[in-house]
């Protein structure tokens, strides 16, 4: 038994887009950050509706256990990011990328890699878009630095392979994955 809940067979998540069918699940989904729970609940849908981004929800033994809002975007190069790129004939000032816009995962799951997990599947769906359907060279997302280590995700990203595109010591800081290079986890 973990320290936070039950211990996930990861081989028995599954993985739906956000559907009107799991309205009574997601009013369910418990995070101690309560701005994703209400995006969830009140914002995603719409979202979807609208055009702006799609939601998936992992499920486990029925259960919500996290979910993942992406989006399309452009990665604006900086200097370090736009001479590699002109190194190599490109001379764009930005790039297509898929942006997580949320990500959660259910307090009662945390601690257990599924935020790994949900970030693997993200990094998969983005590469598999850029190959067979749109351009996609990053997965980007914007995270807050939190004086609490235990709350502070810019670490957890970092370890994946994220690399910080412009420091802040205010607001949110935007990360950067390149798909086109080896993963780290």
């Amino acid at each position: 038994m973990a320290k936070w809940g039950k211990m996930i067979n990861y081989s028995e998540i599954t993985v739906d887009l956000l559907t009107e069918k799991h309205k009574n699940i997601i009013s369910n989904f418990s995070c101690c950050e309560k701005d994703l729970v209400s995006f969830l609940v009140d914002d995603a849908l719409l979202n979807r509706d609208r055009g702006i981004s799609v939601t998936y929800l992992f499920l486990y033994e029925s259960n919500l256990v996290g979910y993942i809002s992406v989006l399309m975007d452009t990665l604006n190069l900086n200097t370090d990011l736009k001479d590699f790129f002109r190194s190599k004939g490109v001379t764009y000032k930005s790039i297509p990328a898929m942006k997580i816009g949320r990500l959660a995962v259910d307090d009662k799951y945390q601690r257990q890699g599924l935020g790994t997990q949900m970030i693997s599947f993200s990094q998969h769906f983005a590469k598999k878009l850029s190959t067979e359907t749109i351009g996609c060279r990053f997965l980007i997302l914007d995270t807050k630095r939190n004086s609490d280590p235990k709350k502070d995700t810019i670490h957890f990203y970092k370890k994946l392979g994220f690399k910080v595109l412009k420091e802040r010591e205010k607001g949110t800081i935007p990360l950067y994955l390149d798909l086109y290079l080896p993963t780290v986890y």
